[in-house]
């Protein structure tokens, strides 16, 4: 299973928001563990950056980039990402570009704290502990 993990759910990680923590950290670990392909946006890479370093420090900052670096894939966005994300019928352009990388890199899934923002997604939206459920099925019990 190929995932693209949403900024927020990162963020849930790095900054131990709760009661978001535990799933969301749980998504992270499958990932690491090589459970699932899990896939980043490349703006979250800058956007993580600029929260660490203002929240913490910027060699934290440092830090933080090069793990997720190490451990995710990056998906960069290019012109024909940006307007595909234009002609979806999303109402927020940040969620649209993550949808449209996650189908250019024919995600299964983007994996969200905000579903309602992806109903017209390409790719469908699941929550953190959504995402845990489906892992935890045997093939054809679904």
């Amino acid at each position: 299973m190929k995932i693209m993990i949403d900024l927020n759910v990162l963020l849930d990680v790095l900054q131990q928001r709760q009661p978001h923590y535990t799933h969301s950290a749980a998504v992270l670990s499958l990932a690491l563990h090589r459970e699932i392909e899990a896939c980043l946006p490349g703006h979250a890479i800058t956007t993580i950056h600029y929260v660490v370093s203002k929240a913490v420090s910027i060699s934290e900052a440092d830090a933080a980039v090069d793990w997720l670096l190490v451990h995710f894939d990056v998906i960069a966005a290019d012109k024909t990402a940006f307007s595909d994300a234009r002609s979806l019928p999303l109402s927020d352009f940040e969620d649209a570009v993550v949808a449209s990388l996650a189908s250019k890199s024919r995600c299964d899934y983007v994996v969200t704290r905000n579903t309602s923002d992806f109903e017209q997604s390409p790719v469908p939206a699941i929550l953190p502990a959504q995402l845990l459920i489906l892992m935890q099925q045997k093939p054809g019990d679904a």
